[in-house]
This record gives structure tokens, C-alpha cells and sequence, in this order.
């Protein structure tokens, strides 16, 4: 198994993300995507990533793996990788290892030990949603951060044909509107559900990857979030609501 990344981010940026939601993970390598598929710790939220083939220079791959990672041992590696650093990763099978090299103006190499993590297939849920919306990311990250001032959690609601991102506190309240224009496509019937910032401000990391950002929810019903770029990759997260109390 033999891995070529001239754009080292697709992978540094998703896995540091990733990262912020779980710790341990089974990476499957087929012959034609990397994937990932995992749920955090505390069940409130899902990941799911996949890196396609086109996103290498160099995919060689004769059979399917199942590579045990620690994330927090993967990250730190990871950082160490500059924008300009061609990326390359093998198989070590007889020492259970994957080896990075990083070529530059200097070329460095790193081993990284491999879990033998039990692996489990991870379902995706099939779900159904209400309400869907595209919209530029940097609205949307703003919209979390002005909620996160005001509570813990916060509402995402469509009602009269816009998106409105709601967070109320004991002392104080917040509304932020996001109206259909040229960047913002909503779809869908009325919808209005509750979620943790705490896992959304983590989530919207992912605008890292891509300038929009797709939402699905529905009535006090799990939101999925997905950030795509086009033949290169896609991280999505299913995040569970909490229960309004309105």
C-alpha cells in the first residue's frame, strides 16, 4: 500500500478535525476511497469521512485494510506537515506500522504504530429530514459564534422561507436570520430542533475544507451537517438534538 499526497491538507485538516470528536478510530483503505466512520465518546455525534482515489497522485492499494489509529498520535504528526510537503504513506504489515514520509526541502520520515482496535461496522442511520439548506460557511460559523455567547445550545429553525439560528439564555437572547440570496438555498417544510454549540462550534471546523456548508434537520429531529469538495472528499456529522423544551 502505497498513498501520494501533493495536497497534504485533505488529509491534515480533515484528520484534525476529526480529532475533535474522537480519539480512536478503524480507517478503511479500499481500492478506490479512504473512510471513516465513528461515533464520539458520549453517542451525541457521528463522522463520517471518505478521501477519494482522485484526490491522490499516487493510490496503490492491492487490498483492503483496516488500519487501527490513534487520532491524538496521528494529529500531532500531522502538524508537522507543511502546505508545500508532498505526503506519502505505507503499510509496514510486518512491523504493524504506517510510515509517513513528508518530502520538502528536507525529506522526514515518521512511524506511526497501529491499534488492533475491534472492528465493528458502524451503521449509518437512514434518516428522513424536513428541511434542507445550503449556505455559505462563514455565515454559518458566524451564526454559532454569536449564539455561543448567549447559551449552550441553540435552535435551528426554517420558518417563512429563511433559516433562523435562535439561542436564549437566562439573562439574554439571540437571532440571527439567514435569508436565500445567491449563497443560501433552503428547501423544505417548516422545521425546528435544538443542539449543543459545543458540538457545533467543533463540527464547523470543517469549513476549513470547503466554502459551503449543507444542513439537514428536522422537528426536534438529528442534524447532518456535510462539507464536500467535488471528486476529492467529504466529511459529514450527524449530530443527535436535544430535546426542546419550548
Amino acid at each position: 500500500m502505497k498513498l501520494t499526497l501533493t495536497q497534504p491538507r485533505f488529509i491534515k485538516d480533515s484528520i484534525l478535525i476529526i480529532n475533535e470528536l474522537v480519539n480512536e478510530v478503524n480507517l478503511k483503505i479500499t481500492k478506490d476511497y479512504i473512510e471513516l466512520i465513528a461515533m464520539d465518546p458520549a453517542n451525541v455525534a457521528m463522522v463520517i469521512f471518505k478521501l477519494l482515489s482522485s484526490a491522490f497522485s499516487e493510490y496503490d492499494v492491492d487490498e483492503e485494510k483496516i488500519l487501527g489509529i490513534n487520532l491524538n498520535s496521528f494529529t500531532q504528526l500531522l502538524k508537522r506537515v507543511k502546505p508545500s510537503d508532498i505526503l506519502t504513506m505505507e503499510l509496514d504489515e510486518d512491523r504493524n506500522r504506517l510510515n509517513v514520509i513528508l518530502k520538502g526541502t528536507s525529506v522526514r520520515k515518521f512511524d506511526l504504530a497501529l491499534l488492533d482496535i475491534e472492528h465493528r461496522e458502524q451503521k449509518i442511520p437512514n434518516l428522513t429530514f424536513d428541511a434542507n439548506v445550503k449556505t455559505n460557511n462563514l455565515l454559518f460559523n458566524e451564526a454559532i459564534e454569536d449564539m455561543d455567547v448567549i447559551s449552550d445550545s441553540l435552535s435551528l429553525q426554517i420558518a417563512d422561507g429563511s433559516l433562523f439560528v435562535k439561542g436564549e439564555g437566562s439573562l439574554s437572547s439571540g437571532k440571527v436570520e439567514i435569508t436565500p440570496d445567491q449563497e443560501t438555498e433552503i428547501e423544505g417544510s417548516e422545521a425546528k430542533s435544538k443542539y449543543s454549540v459545543e458540538y457545533l462550534k467543533k463540527m464547523i471546523k470543517g469549513s476549513k475544507l470547503a466554502n459551503e456548508v449543507y444542513l439537514h434537520f428536522g422537528n426536534d429531529y438529528p442534524l447532518k451537517m456535510e462539507y464536500r469538495l467535488v471528486d476529492r472528499l467529504s466529511l459529514v456529522f450527524i449530530l443527535a438534538p436535544r430535546v426542546s423544551t419550548d
